[in-house]
């Protein structure tokens, strides 16, 4: 293999967040390349990007010559490939399965559907209104925290973090889906074990680093 880690990213993608975050917590040092997916219809469409990734999304992960994608697989690769002190999953088989659970909930059941491909096709497909599209957003973001909570709340493995006291990958999913309530203006004050395990991730470095507006193509605030 040649080169070291390439990450393929926008500052906003809730996909992009969560390996940033892994990245992070495994300590590991990455090239940034950021792809903006709303300027001139979205740099995911040019067809270099596609040759890279067929479904034009980010994240992408470059290990030299090997080329990963899927923001969950990337996740778990690194945990796999890199030996370190930090672990994204759990030991036992029990533990894991619950781990993976509580990060496809989010990955797979919620995020999808508020996914900005998924909005745009609403306006263009059926002319659906903007604040339709919101409510539309608001309701599984909802419906699915709600679940995730119920998860929690009833299991012994829940600790300072999703699964015992250290964080990992159903946390790195966690934060970005908590940003995507606040951006939508989801009430999160019936779900305390959820904003209790947002904050204790938010105290620390891996995550504060990996968030949107620390990104170099965030938007700038403008000068007074």
């Amino acid at each position: 293999m040649k080169g070291g880690l390439v990450l393929y990213s926008y500052w906003r993608s809730s996909a992009a967040y969560r390996v940033r975050i892994a990245l992070n917590l495994k300590g590991l040092p990455y090239e940034l390349r950021c792809i903006d997916l709303v300027r001139d219809g979205g740099e995911q469409h040019a067809p270099a990007y596609l040759e890279l990734n067929p479904q034009g999304l980010v994240p992408v992960l470059l290990d030299g010559d090997r080329v990963i994608r899927q923001s969950l697989a990337i996740a778990e690769y690194l945990d796999e490939a890199y030996e370190g002190e930090a672990k994204l999953l759990p030991v036992t088989a029990r533990a894991r399965a619950r781990v993976r659970a509580l990060a496809q909930l989010i990955a797979c059941d919620i995020h999808p559907l508020g996914n900005q491909r998924v909005l745009k096709y609403l306006d263009r497909e059926f002319n659906t209104p903007e604040v339709e599209r919101e409510r539309w957003v608001r309701h599984w973001i909802s419906t699915g925290l709600a679940a995730f909570e119920q998860l929690l709340a009833d299991s012994p493995s829940t600790g300072v973090f999703c699964e015992a006291d250290s964080p990992g990958l159903a946390d790195l999913c966690l934060v970005p889906q908590i940003y995507n309530a606040h951006r939508w203006g989801v009430d999160l004050s019936p779900w305390p074990h959820l904003r209790r395990i947002h904050a204790a991730c938010m105290e620390r470095e891996e995550f504060r680093h990996a968030a949107p507006e620390a990104q170099p193509d965030a938007p700038q605030p403008a000068l007074a």
